[in-house]
């Protein structure tokens, strides 16, 4: 994993780099790494959105007419109720929200699940250096405060 940037928060002990933004995670070596990173993120914060999914709704709701047009419930002349924008409807709504915004959406969660596990790596990292000079049988750390009360105590 490479980055354009100096790590924000260092790096974990196999050498992952650890960045406070999850869009740094992802090599960016060309444009078109950039613009898929920048495209998958995008895509993955905003289509998990009560907005997006209010918005998917009226455009499922925009079939209705059509359905009720063949099925002879309303005779509307209009647009919204010929079976042409019913199938037009159908290949934007369940070929291309289905099958191109999932792999996106995986591509950003994988991004952002790699940004994840580095800083948990980190923390972990840092949370056993906090644990280890804690450890009253470890020299260095509380050890040599603790050696040093009881030397003062003996006096």
């Amino acid at each position: 994993m490479t980055s354009n940037n100096e790590p924000t928060h260092g790096y974990t002990a196999d050498g992952t780099a650890v960045h406070q933004k999850t869009v740094n995670h992802m090599p960016a070596e060309s444009a078109y790494q950039r613009f898929n990173k920048t495209a998958a993120l995008w895509v993955t914060k905003n289509v998990g959105t009560m907005t997006c999914a209010w918005l998917f709704t009226l455009l499922c709701l925009t079939v209705v007419p059509s359905c009720l047009a063949n099925m002879g419930v309303i005779h509307w002349n209009i647009f919204f109720a010929t079976f042409g924008f019913n199938l037009l409807m159908t290949l934007f709504l369940s070929t291309f929200l289905e099958l191109v915004l999932m792999p996106i959406i995986m591509v950003g969660q994988n991004l952002q699940n790699e940004a994840a596990d580095a800083r948990a790596t980190k923390q972990f990292e840092n949370t056993e250096i906090v644990k280890d000079a804690l450890n009253p049988d470890t020299p260095g750390g509380i050890k040599e405060i603790l050696d040093r009360l009881d030397r003062i105590e003996r006096n």
